[in-house]
């Protein structure tokens, strides 16, 4: 299965009422227990009470991991609509206010909410994560290093999150900008060798900082309860297709990357610096931005960084029998993402209603029907 690089995907949803679609602070414990009988272990809690994370098995075509989620996806929503609740996908909730938040009563969150204070409520954000398992899961931390450079695509390609307690933030994606207030998140340094990473979490773990490699919320990490090399970056996609399209994206890459040691084989802290800017603009700008690029010297727009980035991963997808995924990241350019649709439908709900909240509400709906559809 390592051969053939098995993937498997991570959601994370807000949980709001079938009608208002206004966030639900406390869970309701039938709900819960109606998702667990039904899907079992693919459902799990989050560190707030409104919010759900799903995960889909390992699989081994994009076909199988398209109708996995897309199942997880109507189980849950048939669900909630028994209980007088909807769901959906989003990077952030565009009306709710965080403060207020109703932790998930766990040993593991509790800990994390002493140590976090404030910041903890303000973690009202949902992302999505693909775990890809590589040939050999020694090499994650030297592919994690030689990834920096692309994460920005994948932040650009999934914007989901414009919106922040009833206003508009600016940000195409303004979740990463909230929850890179939490200690070891944002890009990963640029360790060398899989000892070199390991060294660092072990002294972390000496001086009780941190439990474990877990602890460390990086855009994209080796896996800790997982063979796997996971990436953090996005936002929850809105729609399953770009959810899907990021997910081959990010394998074919990291398949191109471990049959390639030569590709950024030289990455410097300059390159690490240039990423870390290029991160700040997919937030501010998503797909209608452009990169900085070292090489040529110039700005370079996310549909030019995305062309290029296909054309050398051809083979990839190939391989990966990837080709419906190509098209549907394509789509995400010449469509727009999950922020520019909810950005749209803002406008022209406020435009014709003259009113703000009733064009929140537009918003809000459409999320929860796109989530499922």
């Amino acid at each position: 299965m390592t051969e053939n690089y098995s993937f498997g995907m991570e959601e994370e949803y807000f949980i709001v009422d079938a009608e208002t679609k206004s966030l639900q602070r406390k869970a309701s414990p039938a709900f819960l227990s109606a998702l667990k009988r039904a899907i079992g272990p693919a459902v799990t809690r989050e560190m707030l009470q409104s919010q759900l994370e799903i995960s889909t098995k390992p699989a081994l075509s994009m076909a199988a991991g398209h109708a996995e989620l897309k199942q997880l996806r109507q189980t849950i929503g048939a669900i909630a609509s028994e209980h007088g609740l909807s769901y959906f996908a989003a990077g952030t909730h565009p009306t709710a206010g965080w403060s207020g938040g109703q932790p998930t009563q766990k040993v593991r969150y509790d800990a994390l909410m002493h140590d976090f204070q404030m910041l903890g409520e303000r973690n009202l954000l949902c992302g999505m994560h693909v775990h890809v398992q590589l040939p050999d899961p020694d090499k994650r931390v030297e592919v994690m290093r030689r990834m920096v450079p692309y994460i920005p695509l994948f932040i650009a390609l999934s914007t989901s999150s414009p919106f922040w307690r009833s206003r508009r933030t600016g940000l195409m994606g303004y979740r990463l900008a909230a929850y890179d207030e939490l200690p070891r998140t944002g890009l990963p340094e640029l360790f060398e060798t899989n000892e070199d990473y390991e060294a660092y979490v072990e002294a972390l773990v000496e001086a009780r900082v941190i439990q474990d490699s877990s602890y460390v919320w990086w855009a994209i990490r080796p896996s800790r309860n997982h063979p796997t090399l996971e990436l953090r970056a996005p936002d929850s996609c809105t729609r399953i297709e770009d959810a899907v399209a990021l997910a081959a994206l990010y394998r074919a890459l990291a398949r191109h990357l471990f049959l390639h040691p030569e590709v950024n084989q030289n990455i410097t802290a300059v390159d690490r610096a240039i990423a870390v800017e290029n991160k700040w603009r997919a937030q501010r700008y998503g797909i209608h931005g452009s990169f900085v690029d070292r090489e040529e010297r110039r700005a370079v727009a996310v549909s030019e960084a995305l062309d290029r980035l296909i054309v050398m991963l051809d083979e990839d997808f190939r391989a990966l029998g990837c080709g419906e995924e190509v098209t549907g990241l394509r789509k995400i350019l010449a469509t727009g993402t999950s922020a520019d649709m909810q950005i749209a439908l803002f406008r022209e709900a406020e435009q014709r209603t003259g009113s703000r909240s009733k064009a929140f509400g537009a918003v809000k709906t459409w999320l929860a029907e796109a989530t499922l559809q």
